[in-house]
């Protein structure tokens, strides 16, 4: 119990992890200052424009964790060593977060650009089905009875559910034009000061995924290692 306590410890007393968690929180005060004092207002969409910043990375940040999910559920499924496990699982609830973040933001960026908070148009339903596959994962996760059977068929589809990424990325050149509302805006062709505060926001998003994978994998360890201990007593 005491090399319990230790670990436990020790994310939380972990220099680096100390000074990483104030860069975020820096990282992310500079970036919406930039957002709302420095970037230009674009004159069709005005400050409904803002929340690209935070929309798009969500979204890209969201199809990093569940790349990791897949990568995590392949080796999984490989070599069923826990620690890939801690990885795919750890990325699915990050990824799913961020997926959520996309469909919370998309409706607000939507009402007065769109004149309405929803539309059936394919990326965002393609976005929506991936969302509702990782509540099925975690469905799984949480309802099922014998865990190496869990953990095998969540990998499996974290695995599978992966090829609905390309499909959301290439969404907008699938279909048809008519059906599209989207923006397709190429961001090597965009004003500097909106193309860098992008860069920014990604490299901020990604952090901040960085520092919650890492937390949450320590944490399922902890968990896994206090379950066998108390299995024991």
């Amino acid at each position: 119990m005491l090399q319990m306590s230790s670990e436990i410890k020790f994310f939380h007393q972990n220099i680096y992890s100390k000074l990483f968690g104030l860069l975020i929180i820096f990282s992310w005060l500079i970036l919406n200052y930039f957002v709302l004092f420095v970037t230009r207002i674009d004159p069709y969409q005005e400050m409904a424009q803002k929340i690209f910043y935070f929309h798009v990375p969500s979204a890209w940040v969201a199809g990093i964790a569940y790349l990791v999910v897949m990568i995590s559920g392949i080796n999984y499924l490989r070599t069923k060593n826990n620690y890939w496990d801690y990885v795919g699982y750890a990325s699915a609830e990050i990824g799913t977060i961020f997926c959520a973040l996309v469909l919370i933001t998309g409706p607000i960026w939507a009402t007065p650009i769109w004149g309405t908070s929803w539309s059936w148009e394919p990326r965002l339903t393609t976005v929506l089905i991936m969302f509702l596959i990782y509540l099925g994962y975690f469905s799984v996760r949480n309802f099922g009875k014998s865990l190496t059977t869990i953990k095998s068929i969540s990998a499996t589809i974290g695995v599978l559910a992966f090829l609905n990424v390309p499909i959301i990325y290439f969404s907008v050149k699938f279909w048809a034009e008519e059906v599209q509302l989207h923006p397709q805006p190429e961001m090597m062709e965009q004003p500097v000061d909106i193309y860098y505060t992008f860069l920014f926001s990604l490299i901020v998003f990604f952090m901040i995924y960085m520092y919650l994978l890492n937390y949450r994998i320590h944490i399922l360890k902890i968990k896994s290692k206090l379950e066998n201990i108390l299995e024991d007593y």
